[in-house]
Formats: structure tokens, sequence, C-alpha cells
């Protein structure tokens, strides 16, 4: 089975023909994905003369390797930051930090006046699929006809574009502003994004707060009706910033049908409680397992859970989703590991809690 060191280190001789320095430490072989025997990657070229044979020696080297299924998306080198990139690509640090008085009117995307409804997705504690709820949410607003944003405010625990299936980073243009990857009709920004090889985050909160606040500002977002936050578990600092950030947000609670795990939210709706912010519902994710054959619902974690939750939070019970992963395959071209495809079950109780929250949300503008 292939592996995704495997991959870099037999692409690590590609140069540049212009500078002669490696395509991988200049970052033009990136978001590099390997599921045994797929592999995805993105390619930025710096002319049309080298495209072909660029493309025609990756694959080579690949198939060599044992690659069977081989997808390479080629950009040309403009699309990563302009000319300026041509002579000294920037860092993706440098990136995100280059344009922060330059990102458009987002400084009015916290303002009440935005007309853009903020909606935080929260857990007590990891595991519960928060982020699963959070992305096939957002897709599912995006069906509904809704311009959807969405920011993974999981700084530590960051798994959007992976969950989503993206394999491009974003664009900077050359004032500096940043550019959403959008995927599935909704516009994607990552602390991923500007993290190589899984590395982990060891920033202290303030840090983190001043990187969450540049997504709002430094972000050319466009138009929004509907922005999605997917927080950290539990009550830390970046859920108290996003709280005090958006007074105006809106928050939905995700547990487990277990005692425990119901228990350990109860405190994430207890500080959305405190600071006056409206808790839209709770979704109970793995609610049952449903056999395959029989269609019998078998309670691997206990019932009642989310049930017991939104009784004490005084809210809505806005859904019970199965427990299963999307039936994907990485051949498709649409492949994502976490997002389900419309027409599915699981999609379709997304779609029932969208137009819940549409309701919800829009009914009394």
């Amino acid at each position: 089975m292939l592996t995704r060191e495997q991959v870099q280190e037999i692409l690590q001789p590609l140069t540049d023909p212009e500078t002669g320095k490696s395509l991988m430490e200049l970052q033009r072989i990136r978001d590099i994905v390997v599921k045994e025997r797929t592999v995805r990657l993105s390619v930025t070229y710096s002319s049309e003369d080298v495209r072909a044979s660029l493309e025609a020696q990756i694959r080579e080297l690949l198939e060599a390797m044992g690659a069977e299924d081989i997808h390479i998306r080629m950009r040309p080198l403009e699309q990563g930051g302009g000319e300026a990139a041509r002579n000294q690509e920037p860092s993706d640090q440098e990136k995100l930090t280059k344009g922060h008085a330059a990102g458009m009117e987002n400084h009015e995307l916290l303002s009440e006046e935005s007309g853009v409804t903020f909606i935080a997705v929260a857990s007590g504690k990891g595991g519960v699929g928060k982020s699963t709820v959070t992305v096939n949410l957002a897709a599912a607003l995006a069906r509904q006809g809704k311009k959807v944003g969405l920011i993974d405010a999981d700084i530590y625990g960051f798994s959007v574009p992976d969950m989503m299936g993206i394999e491009i980073g974003p664009t900077v243009s050359d004032d500096g502003v940043i550019h959403p990857v959008e995927r599935f009709g909704v516009k994607v920004m990552s602390m991923g994004f500007f993290i190589r090889e899984n590395s982990p985050v060891i920033w202290r909160g303030p840090m983190l707060g001043k990187m969450l606040r540049q997504f709002f500002s430094d972000v050319a977002w466009g138009e929004l009706d509907y922005m999605l936050l997917d927080l950290p578990p539990g009550t830390g600092d970046i859920a108290l910033d996003v709280h005090q950030m958006i007074p105006q947000s809106k928050e939905i609670i995700v547990t487990t049908p277990h005692a425990t795990a119901a228990f350990v939210a109860a405190r994430a709706g207890a500080m959305a409680i405190q600071t006056e912010h409206e808790i839209l519902g709770v979704v109970e994710n793995m609610a049952y397992y449903a056999c395959s054959h029989c269609g019998e619902k078998d309670y691997v974690f206990g019932r009642g859970g989310g049930g017991k939750l939104a009784e004490t939070l005084h809210t809505e019970l806005l859904a019970q989703l199965p427990l299963g992963g999307p039936d994907n395959h990485p051949s498709e071209p649409d492949f994502s590991p976490s997002v389900y495809k419309p027409g599915t079950e699981s999609a379709a109780i997304y779609d029932e809690v969208a137009a819940k929250i549409v309701d919800k949300c829009e009914s009394n503008r």
C-alpha cells in the first residue's frame, strides 16, 4: 500500500527549471492525498511549456510506484499569488498575514447589519461527530440555495478540508486578499490550509484568537446568507473568542445518545445561554445503527441522551443521525470522506435539519 511519505520522496527530485529548486520544497506540489493505490495531488506549474512534461513525469513516477488511479490538478503559478510569487513564493503563514488591511468589506461581516446568520456548531467533548455534522449541514444549506461559508475554527484539531475532500488551498490576490476554497457550494477556510504535513499547532490562545479574526477580516467571502463555525470541543479560549466576537451568533449542540456525552455537552449549551446566544437545537449523532439487511435499529450507544439534553437546554431535538459513513469511493470526481451524497438517508436528514434552520432563522426577518 502506498503512503504519502513515499509519494513525497519519489517526487522530491523534480525541480523548477528556472530556479533549479525542488518543486516539493517550493510547495509547488501539494495537497497530496493517498488512499490505497489512488493518489491525488495539485501541481503549480511556472509556464505552459513545462506543463505537459511535468504532468507526464509525475504520472510516470507514480505508476512506477504502483499507483493505479492518479488525479493531478494542474494550476498556473499566477493562481497562487501573481507575478511576485514567480520570483519568490511566500510561505503559507506569510500568505495568511499579508493582507490585513485589504479584506474587502469583511470588517463589516461581523456586524449585525451584514445580514449574515452565524451558526456555531459546538460539543462538550471530542469524538461525537461535530465536524461531520458541520460539513454536512453546510452542504445541505447550499443545496437549499443558500450562500454558505464555513470556518474550521477547531484550530488545534482542524479536519474540515480532509473531510470535504478538498485538495487545493486558498489563493491570495496581489492586494493580499485571501480567497476561500469552494466545495459542494460552500466557501471554506481552515487552519489546515496553512499547516503542512499535519504538523501540530502549538500556539497559545491569544495567537489563535488573532488567527480567527483574520479569517473574518482578510478573506474575500463575498455575499453570504450563512456562516457556519466548527468550534473546538469544550468551552476553551476559541469558543470564548467566538462568543465575544459574534454576540449575535446562534448555536447547534452536537452529542451522542450516551448519557456522559450529553452531560458534558450541557456545559457547551450553558456557555451559549450565559453569553445570550440562541440555541437552535440539538443534533444527536450516532443515534443508532441500522442493519443493512433487515433494517432493524441497534442503539449502540444507548438512547435518550439527545432528547434529555434538548430538554435541559429548553430547545428542540433537530435530528437523530444513524451511525455509519458515506458510501463514497476515492475514484469518484466529487469524492469526499465525510459528505453524504444527495439522495441518501443521512443527506435527507441533513436536508430536513437545514430546512428547519432556515425556517427558524428567516421567519422573523
